[in-house]
């Protein structure tokens, strides 16, 4: 980043390759959508072309930096669309992501997941795509919503004991 930064912005296509799929499925996870995840992704990395040189390496790592700019780019698309994204409804739109990541489930257990995370409010359900289905730390997750790690830590357990709840209410 610190090359592109500097202007060499063809070394942007490593980032790119490198973040890319991890990145639309943020995208998809809080959207359902998978136009509107195509197009945030490709917003986001406009954005980190534009504002190149807010990238501060002292202030945490790329991958901080860049989901909190993602998370910047879902909340005006949010914004700009006057909606909370909507409910999983074409189960066929998740059917790349069981075969990656879901061994040992069903693909009913899995749609169900996806069905409840939905319906979780935006802030409980951003909080655990970007802990369990992204992999951040929560010390990278304070980063990028400017909150404390034990802060996180607390909403990452009350969006779970909702997810559970509902998960198993629905059952």
């Amino acid at each position: 980043m610190l090359l592109v930064k500097e202007g060499h912005l063809s070394e942007l296509t490593v980032l790119f390759d490198r973040y890319h799929v991890a990145l639309y499925r943020f995208f998809f996870h809080l959207t359902v959508d998978r136009a509107a995840s195509e197009d945030l992704t490709q917003n986001l990395f406009y954005r980190v072309i534009r504002y190149r040189q807010s990238y501060e390496p002292s202030q945490g790592s790329f991958r901080s930096w860049i989901y909190r700019m993602a998370r910047n780019v879902h909340f005006d698309f949010c914004k700009q669309e006057q909606k909370t994204p909507g409910r999983l409804t074409d189960p066929a739109e998740t059917e790349d992501q069981i075969a990656d990541r879901l061994t040992g489930y069903t693909e009913e257990q899995y749609l169900r997941l996806e069905e409840v995370l939905a319906r979780l409010p935006v802030e409980q359900r951003e909080i655990l795509v970007l802990s369990r289905y992204q992999g951040l730390k929560y010390e990278e997750i304070s980063r990028i919503k400017d909150i404390s790690v034990a802060a996180i830590k607390v909403q990452v357990y009350r969006a779970l004991k909702q997810l559970r709840t509902l998960y198993f209410k629905q059952q």
